[in-house]
């Protein structure tokens, strides 16, 4: 999943431990084969270049995870879209690519999470519009996280702490009974010591920030990172991070990018579904919804809510 993945487990036989992490990373070997959006011969793969043609007949965790980002671009109005990627493609972060505003506009005809049609029945995928392409960056950390914790759970493991990616699940508590500790990064850290902003502690919870300050570049003194507002085209200016706390992590992954619709609209989708958020703007402040005022630690005087 070209990231860095880290497996923590609390266990008194060093056996068990061990296995459980080495079917932890085959799982994840599993699912980067079956979902990479880059290699050509992976399902996903398949389902873009084929499913345009014909429904493809799909595994039943590709019909899954379809199934929940489909879910997630509903209950976000569309600022989650699984169909992102030919404008991501389009955004080269990397080698500071600005693309024109008629490229920009020529992606967004192809951009569109209801063009996916998904009939669980027959277990088949079908692509109603020629050129447009799933891209399961924003959603498949989490859900491999999840997967992960499965694994975990068979092999008798209650305890630890799960990141891909930086996509966290916090399992039970540590050894001496007390809760996992979780840090939100500074989106406008100045130096060494402020990197840190807020602290959150978990137990048998899932955590995801999405952040202006992961993929960025600046130019004439504009900010262009990778969380584009797909009813635009452009990176959304609405916040610095967004943080989702959950029960599971394709939640916390997908709804991060409330991070797009800022913090009023964000809030009350959180609210409607069940779920902690921590949004910070791009001055600073700190916004929190009800669940997790008593959950997080400041960790230097912040304006907030």
């Amino acid at each position: 999943m070209y990231t860095i993945v880290s497996i923590t487990v609390v266990s008194p036989n060093k056996t068990q431990a061990e296995k459980a992490i080495d079917a932890s990373f085959d799982e994840l070997d599993r699912l980067a084969r079956l979902l990479n959006f880059y290699s050509e011969t992976s399902e996903l793969s398949l389902i873009n270049r084929e499913a345009w043609k014909k429904p493809i007949k799909v595994s039943k965790d590709t019909l899954e995870i379809l199934g929940k980002a489909i879910y997630t671009s509903e209950m976000t109005d569309g600022a989650f879209d699984v169909t992102m990627g030919p404008l991501v493609k389009l955004w080269d972060i990397e080698h500071k690519i600005i693309p024109t505003k008629q490229q920009i506009e020529e992606k967004r005809k192809v951009v569109g999470y209801k063009n996916i049609v998904i009939d669980k029945n027959a277990s088949t995928v079908f692509i109603k519009r020629k050129g447009v392409q799933i891209d399961l960056g924003g959603i498949i950390k989490g859900f491999a996280v999840d997967k992960v914790v499965q694994v975990l759970h068979r092999h008798g493991i209650t305890s630890g702490v799960v990141s891909v990616g930086g996509e966290i699940r916090a399992l039970g508590k540590k050894p001496d009974e007390t809760l996992w500790t979780v840090g939100i990064q500074n989106p406008r850290q100045k130096g060494v010591d402020d990197k840190v902003i807020a602290t959150v502690e978990l137990s048998d919870k899932a955590f995801s920030t999405s952040g202006d300050y992961m993929k960025y570049f600046e130019k004439d003194g504009v900010r262009y990172h990778h969380l584009l507002d797909p009813h635009t085209g452009y990176p959304s200016r609405q916040c610095g991070s967004t943080t989702i706390v959950a029960d599971d992590n394709t939640t916390t992954d997908g709804f991060s990018k409330l991070f797009i619709l800022g913090p009023e609209k964000g809030l009350a989708i959180a609210k409607k579904l069940g779920f902690d958020v921590i949004f910070i703007d791009c001055n600073g402040k700190v916004i929190l919804s009800d669940g997790i005022k008593n959950k997080i630690t400041l960790t230097k005087p912040t304006p907030s809510l």
